[in-house]
């Protein structure tokens, strides 16, 4: 969008000296008002902001549950049914099997941990890698999905969160922590357990028979990329690196972005200085209430 102003000389209808008169040019022509537009084109830049694979995950997520709350789609068309996938060729039901997340706060909880762990692993451990991670990813949902077969789940959302929660667990620094629904705090080490631990009681042994699905994959993507040394399985991690094709579809990610936040450090104090109140020093010492 561009805008651009001129000044206008004032008349008897306008009081003050001067007033600007804007031309809006590059709307949406389905946007009216300019601040409208100002605003829908803010959020826009706002999602190009998140990378392209954690903007993809929650995008996906949102466009399979969202219409099955809304009872615009029944659950039962997003579901894996395996006789459906491979005796009617229903393959959307793979993909959609991984983002359906249910209804209510839980879902709401399961995707703020899906943006906030996957946007961090892709920022930090993938910086313009995106394509390295997707491929990866995609590996896992592969393996997810193989481990699922035995036990016929029909959704493998939460063992896809728990697999990505798992590598940003074994990947955070020594001595870590983190909350658990802001209840409980523990090493960050330890949530995948204790996610494991919650499905158990919510959902019982079959749901959390689901997510330990997560957890194996998500233990052997660390095993294999990375290693307690930091290279990864000899043999092994070169198969972890994007093919061309993948590379073709997706970006490879602007990394850290200046700008998406608000870092504040805190100034140094030189060593010796005393400390002093904040605020504006108007001279004089100044006398108590209640004082000459």
């Amino acid at each position: 969008m561009f805008v651009s102003c001129r000044r206008v000389a004032s008349s008897s209808r306008h009081p003050s000296p001067q007033f600007q008169r804007c031309n809006y040019s590059g709307l949406d022509p389905g946007v009216k008002s300019p601040v409208l537009a100002m605003s829908y084109t803010g959020f826009w830049d706002e999602i190009r902001k998140i990378p392209p694979v954690t903007r993809f995950l929650c995008g996906s997520s949102l466009a399979v549950t969202l219409p099955v709350m809304l009872q615009l789609l029944s659950p039962y068309k997003v579901v894996f049914v395996r006789a459906l996938v491979t005796q009617r060729f229903e393959l959307w039901r793979i993909w959609s099997s991984f983002f359906f997340g249910g209804s209510g706060l839980n879902y709401l909880f399961e995707l703020v941990m899906l943006y906030r762990y996957s946007n961090t692993l892709e920022i930090e451990h993938y910086s313009r890698r995106s394509p390295d991670y997707a491929w990866q990813l995609t590996l896992a949902a592969g393996a997810i999905l193989a481990l699922n077969l035995p036990l016929g789940s029909f959704v493998h959302s939460r063992a896809l969160t728990v697999c990505i929660l798992y590598l940003y667990a074994a990947l955070a620094p020594a001595g870590s922590q983190t909350s658990l629904m802001g209840l409980i705090t523990l090493p960050m080490q330890y949530l995948p357990y204790a996610m494991i631990g919650m499905d158990l009681i919510m959902g019982g042994p079959g749901a959390a028979a689901v997510s330990v699905t997560g957890a194996v994959v998500g233990h052997l993507w660390w095993l294999v990329i990375y290693g307690v040394d930091g290279r990864g399985y000899p043999g092994l991690r070169q198969f972890g690196g994007a093919p061309a094709w993948v590379r073709a579809l997706v970006s490879d990610g602007a990394g850290p972005v200046a700008g998406t936040g608000v870092h504040v450090i805190p100034p140094r104090q030189q060593r010796g200085a005393p400390a002093r109140a904040a605020g504006y020093n108007w001279g004089g010492a100044g006398n108590r209430l209640g004082t000459e």
